[in-house]
């Protein structure tokens, strides 16, 4: 199944709408790459069948009504006329098909996560609210082995079979953020990033670093994965700024 831009079958429009949202603030933040990074959302129980965006299409002009839709067991998608890009399905093709548990995936090569992927030890320590809040929630992935074909995406879906895992930090590479919703995964992707630039920045200070006990870490992303509604109200906020300029995201 693959689905092209502007088919009349425009199912599943308010995710759509979601979706084509967080491209469009991913773009006014600087957080993604020319035209190589990449989002997706599962449509369906299993999660095998999802929106992605389209192939070299930026950020900053997609829209609801271009956004693909995949099934990641079809073995004939990258032969089909619109196909993917071959790295994005090589990646969410493999986490849809293995990880129905990761309902939505963004995967950016913004700048300070990118420089945490890049150090020796790219682990995350907990030295405010941001950077606890993925306290024993990310996996380090330290074997990048060139670009996110399908050999690549299937060692890394098969490094996220823990729900709780939520970010995998893709060591010399950038970040592949997941969640249950739209909402939820910018949200914990917008947060990510802010997370990695404190930390770099405290790294650059060359002082000893004030880190949070694990007690402390574990309350404080305890605390902030209950906290109400906030990822919700994150991007109803941006729809609405969107919306108020008469952003054509949604058409």
């Amino acid at each position: 199944m693959l689905q092209t831009a502007h088919s009349e079958n425009l199912t599943h429009w308010s995710e759509r709408t979601d979706l084509a949202a967080t491209f469009r603030w991913t773009a006014r933040l600087n957080m993604h790459e020319a035209v190589a990074n990449h989002f997706s959302l599962a449509v369906n129980d299993d999660g095998t069948q999802f929106l992605m965006n389209p192939n070299q299409m930026h950020f900053s002009r997609i829209r609801a009504s271009d956004l693909l839709l995949l099934d990641a067991n079809d073995p004939d998608t990258l032969d089909r006329p619109g196909a993917p890009d071959p790295t994005a399905w090589g990646l969410h093709g493999s986490v849809h098909r293995h990880c129905p548990h990761h309902r939505c995936l963004m995967h950016v090569h913004s700048i300070h996560s990118t420089v945490l992927a890049c150090l020796a030890d790219s682990t995350l320590p907990p030295i405010d609210q941001n950077t606890a809040t993925f306290f024993n929630r990310y996996v380090v992935d330290e074997q990048f082995g060139g670009l996110a074909f399908d050999e690549e995406g299937e060692r890394c879906a098969a490094a996220l079979q823990d729900p709780k895992k939520k970010v995998m930090i893709m060591g010399n590479h950038g970040v592949l953020v997941m969640g249950n919703s739209v909402a939820d995964t910018f949200n914990r992707l917008y947060y990510f990033e802010r997370a990695a630039e404190t930390y770099i920045r405290a790294l650059q200070c060359n002082v000893p670093l004030r880190v949070l006990s694990d007690e402390i870490a574990e309350k404080t992303a305890q605390e902030l994965e209950d906290y109400p509604d906030q990822a919700d109200r994150h991007l109803a906020e941006l729809k609405a700024i969107l919306d108020h300029e008469n952003d054509d995201y949604a058409s």
